[in-house]
């Protein structure tokens, strides 16, 4: 049985911690997650059993997550940056591969601008790659409904913003995923002390199109049906980045890891062992080359 070792760490003045599952013969660096905006360092136990099949697995309560402390008002991603680079150094190695989900899609990518080298492979899944004026209005709308203590309403709108509404629209484990992400969504905002705050920064932030990252290779995928931000969109922002991959998942939306989640697990396992993607079942491009390509129908 693996061991699961839990390491406490400060930066900045705030404490926060990282779980590793440490995979003695690896076949490539250690993976490192970075979920969503309300997933700590367990949000992603799935995925323990089929990455120790190649290496070791990283996952981190960053400040604002977990039992990490929350971050000030005068802190920002310079702190979450170091934290990072903090676990990286404090487990003694110089790379890791980083599979970032969500709002963690950003806070891996910012990264990897920043840290290059400290960067093996990037996975980024479901980027924030634009925030519309009329999703601003739906958050704040739900903000308000928050504020008043209308808790239903206050879901129900977050709902609307991450899930795909249109039923007419094929989404796998549609009925299941809304009811987890309703269960996760109550649960942050009335049992954890910085759930909402964690939330409405997460709200606003997207992942810059214009930004430039080179020499780490990088794959982005998303659902289809994507609504918190286009695959149109993610594929405009993954052309910014030098000879990255684009994949798109049929019959799924934002939460595509856990409505294809064996299919992006196989993802994940294929592109940081350098296996070809192109026999997984979907057709990936290179995103600065290639035409679109096809939802994958797996």
């Amino acid at each position: 049985m693996t061991e699961e070792t839990i390491r406490n760490l400060s930066v900045d003045g705030l404490s926060y911690s990282y779980r590793v599952l440490r995979q003695p013969a690896s076949r490539t660096e250690p993976v490192l997650v970075l979920g969503g905006a309300l997933q700590d360092k367990y949000g992603w136990q799935h995925l323990d059993a089929p990455v120790l099949t190649v290496t070791s697995l990283i996952s981190i309560d960053l400040p604002g997550s977990g039992d990490a402390d929350p971050l000030r008002s005068d802190q920002g991603w310079d702190v979450m940056h170091d934290a990072i680079e903090q676990v990286i150094d404090d487990l003694g190695i110089s790379r890791v591969n980083i599979f970032g989900y969500s709002f963690g899609s950003v806070l891996a990518f910012t990264f990897a601008q920043r840290r290059p080298g400290r960067v093996a492979r990037l996975l980024l899944g479901g980027v924030p790659a634009s925030t519309t004026d009329e999703k601003m209005e739906l958050w704040h709308k739900a903000a308000g409904h928050m504020a008043a203590g209308e808790l239903d309403a206050f879901v129900d709108l977050v709902l609307e913003l991450t899930l795909c509404q249109d039923e007419s629209r094929t989404v796998r484990h549609r009925k299941l995923v809304h009811r987890y992400v309703k269960r996760l969504l109550a649960h942050a905002v009335t049992r954890t002390a910085h759930g909402f705050d964690v939330l409405e920064r997460s709200s606003a932030e997207t992942v810059n199109p214009s930004g430039v990252l080179r020499g780490v290779p990088t794959l982005v995928f998303c659902g289809e049906h994507d609504n918190v931000s286009t695959p149109d969109r993610q594929r405009a922002f993954a052309d910014t980045i030098e000879g990255s991959r684009f994949v798109s998942f049929a019959e799924a939306d934002h939460w595509v890891a856990l409505e294809r989640a064996e299919e992006v697990i196989d993802l994940l396992l294929r592109f940081f062992t350098d296996r070809p993607l192109e026999t997984a079942g979907f057709a990936p491009a290179a995103a600065s080359r290639a035409p679109h390509p096809e939802p994958a129908s797996a």
